[in-house]
């Protein structure tokens, strides 16, 4: 007599990678609440753009070390490059979420406001020159503002200003992205701290208007770094984000 085993249930497709992309001037701690809650569930990236001086090769760099699909999140410069990913590779990204960020090329005036900041880094100030690339104004009142500020300038003196220079040179030369909203067909999310005073809410209005289906998440009580400032409110908009049916 032959046994039929029992159907065995059908095994469960492993959780897509996520590739986080960090700002201008920052590393992995950006996003250190993020790595600690989704990193239990699925492989976690956090990309390295500080060896190219243009968002284009910053992509090149990103997807040279991606998983072959992956669903990619980047915050401020992080989102600026994680559009261009998505222009160059539609296929290996799954799902975008865009935070904080902008997808107009830099205005001329902004662009030249960058030379006395890389002139005075290349003296040996980055210090000074990051008092005023963060400002306190770009984030959400409170406590611990003060020591968000710290934590980037810790940030920004461990890379160097080498990396400064660089990444200042990708911001002035960025190319515009609106065309590339239009273009995305995969879960979008787009994100912004209420009181993000560097790239405000309307930009981001504007740029959830431009993607099909985007989901348009506003922090409370969060400004440019909502990852730290508001982790829990952020995780949940990112967790809802990737449970999304790609």
């Amino acid at each position: 007599m032959s046994v039929i085993p029992p159907e065995s249930a059908s095994p469960t497709p492993p959780a897509e990678p996520l590739v986080l992309i960090p700002g201008m001037m920052c590393d992995a701690r950006l996003f250190l609440p993020q790595i600690i809650a989704f990193s239990g569930e699925r492989p976690v990236h956090v990309a390295n753009i500080t060896g190219a001086d243009r968002v284009e090769a910053m992509a090149e760099a990103v997807l040279a070390s991606a998983p072959p699909r992956f669903a990619l999140a980047g915050l401020s410069l992080g989102g600026i490059v994680a559009m261009e990913v998505i222009r160059r590779a539609p296929e290996r990204v799954s799902r975008i979420a865009l935070m904080d960020t902008n997808a107009q090329a830099e205005p001329p005036p902004v662009a030249a406001s960058r030379e006395p900041q890389i002139v005075a880094v290349m003296a040996g100030r980055l210090e000074d020159v990051m008092g005023e690339v963060m400002r306190p104004e770009y984030l959400a009142p409170g406590p611990h503002r003060m020591e968000l500020i710290r934590m980037m300038c810790e940030m920004a003196l461990d890379l160097g200003e080498g990396v400064f220079v660089r990444q200042s040179r990708a911001l002035q030369r960025r190319p515009d992205q609106q065309k590339t909203l239009r273009t995305i067909r995969v879960p979008a999310l787009v994100l912004c701290g209420e009181h993000d005073g560097l790239t405000p809410v309307r930009r981001h209005d504007f740029m959830a208007m431009l993607i099909p289906r985007a989901k348009l998440k506003i922090i409370p009580e969060a400004g440019h770094l909502p990852t730290l400032e508001r982790p829990l409110a952020t995780n949940e908009a990112l967790r809802e984000w990737l449970a999304e049916p790609a």
